[in-house]
């Protein structure tokens, strides 16, 4: 198969071209082997047109007529890839990504899908330099037996809404499992997979029993795991009470810290629990664990829970720290580390996460405030890369799903372990922003486009 990285002008043009023929530039027609004055096939993303190409001595352009154009979704100005399949003549430029967005404010053209506009822009910004063009469509614009998707994309300075082929690869954004379990949802993600060969990542939620119990599976990331389980009972708190002097209940569909509990033995039989709340924590103390369990037993019934290990975990000024890992793949379609930063809890929190009060750090900042030796540190900052990766790879080969980026939290210890607190299929965009950040396109949304593009053969 041929193939090329080059990026093409892709223009709608007042010459006269009827809609079935393409002028391309004669060098690229001539190293690709493109045939000219000949049927061939035009794909982008789904749209297949048969056309005539006609070469001319232009510079890396694509001539297209509007009609054609508008047709199959190509606006003015747009670069893109191109590569020619001898086997089957089809000619194939993109790739077009779609992304999976939760709303969109129509109202508002400044930030039509609100707090992301940003990094929309910025998708697009990195479609540019790489050759693709991305879209982004809500859930109300999914439908079952979808031959195009009614998207929105950015040109000419504005956002605006058109009718596009169903894309070759389609990254899921939905901020929300209600969105992402909505049966149109469901089904578009389905007939895209089978009728169009088109490639879906980060197409679901993870849930903390789900990950636990997968990554259990693998012998060799053990040493990672806090023992952890699906809490069903009494019994089940009184077996790890016995084992653990504190304990985690997390809701195993939560994120951002919500409705974490910690139960930690006091000295005889007591117990004192801390419930997060957005002033920090508020704290309960409780005569005997089956008190605990009492009081607890309505929040039990109505929502599942993990019950966790609890970790001693390395402090900075009195509070707890932990290592957000944003983990993805690129060009080569291999997992590669994006970044890692320290996450300090609030004061007055037990949990690190940015919307409770916590602060963003360096690792080696985070464990700079610790009392480990210079070369253990170093030590550290190496089992941390190496154990985001092993559980990125664990996650790939031991769940069916599709995956591009994982969010890995990670803590360690005060012996120096390393401890794998979650595993997070949606990471925020802000969440894991490096500290350094002075770019305009990061290298985590690069990241994302060049394995768009790894997964669309371009």
């Amino acid at each position: 198969m041929t193939r090329t990285k080059v990026g093409i002008s892709i223009q709608g043009t007042s010459i006269y071209l009827d809609d079935r023929t393409v002028v391309l530039s004669e060098a690229i027609a001539k190293k690709w082997k493109v045939p000219t004055n000949q049927t061939i096939t035009m794909r982008f993303g789904s749209a297949k047109q048969d056309v005539k190409v006609v070469s001319a001595a232009t510079s890396n352009s694509l001539r297209v007529n509007p009609t054609l154009a508008s047709k199959i979704g190509l606006y003015q100005g747009a670069r893109l890839n191109l590569h020619y399949r001898q086997n089957t003549s089809t000619l194939s430029i993109g790739p077009l990504i779609g992304v999976m967005i939760s709303r969109v404010y129509a109202g508002s053209k400044d930030r039509p899908f609100g707090a992301i506009t940003a990094f929309c822009k910025e998708m697009t910004d990195a479609c540019e330099q790489f050759g693709a063009m991305v879209i982004f469509f809500p859930p109300n614009d999914m439908h079952a037996n979808a031959q195009t998707v009614n998207a929105y994309s950015y040109s000419n300075g504005s956002w605006s809404k058109k009718t596009f082929p169903i894309p070759n690869v389609i990254y899921n954004r939905l901020t929300s499992r209600r969105f992402e379990n909505r049966t149109n949802v469901q089904q578009f993600m389905k007939d895209v997979k089978a009728r169009y060969a088109t490639e879906i990542f980060n197409e679901k939620y993870l849930d903390k029993t789900e990950v636990f119990q997968a990554l259990r599976k693998d012998n060799s990331l053990h040493g990672y795991l806090p023992e952890s389980y699906l809490f069903k009972n009494y019994q089940m708190l009184k077996t790890m009470a016995a084992r653990h002097p504190v304990l985690f209940l997390k809701p195993i569909t939560g994120s951002l810290g919500k409705g974490i509990i910690r139960i930690r033995k006091e000295p005889g039989t007591g117990y004192v629990c801390h419930f997060t709340n957005l002033a920090g924590a508020r704290k309960q103390s409780f005569p005997s664990l089956t008190a605990v369990f009492q009081a607890l037993s309505g929040k039990l019934k109505a929502q599942r829970y993990q019950l966790q290990q609890g970790l001693d975990l390395i402090t900075a000024d009195g509070n707890p720290v932990d290592f957000r890992a944003l983990v993805q793949r690129g060009a080569t379609g291999q997992w590669a580390i994006t970044s890692i930063v320290g996450r300090i809890a609030g004061t007055q929190h037990f949990v690190s996460n940015l919307a409770r009060g916590g602060s963003l750090t360096t690792v080696s900042g985070a464990l700079a405030k610790t009392s480990f030796a210079s070369a253990t540190r170093v030590s550290i900052t190496a089992r941390l890369r190496k154990a985001s990766l092993d559980i990125a790879k664990g996650i790939e080969t031991q769940i069916p799903n599709h995956f591009g980026e994982l969010g890995i939290d990670l803590a360690v210890d005060k012996t120096g372990k390393v401890w794998l607190l979650e595993v997070n299929s949606k990471p925020s965009k802000d969440d894991n922003t490096p500290l350094n950040n002075e770019r305009k396109i990061r290298p985590s949304v690069k990241q994302i486009v060049q394995y768009a593009r790894y997964l669309a053969n371009f």
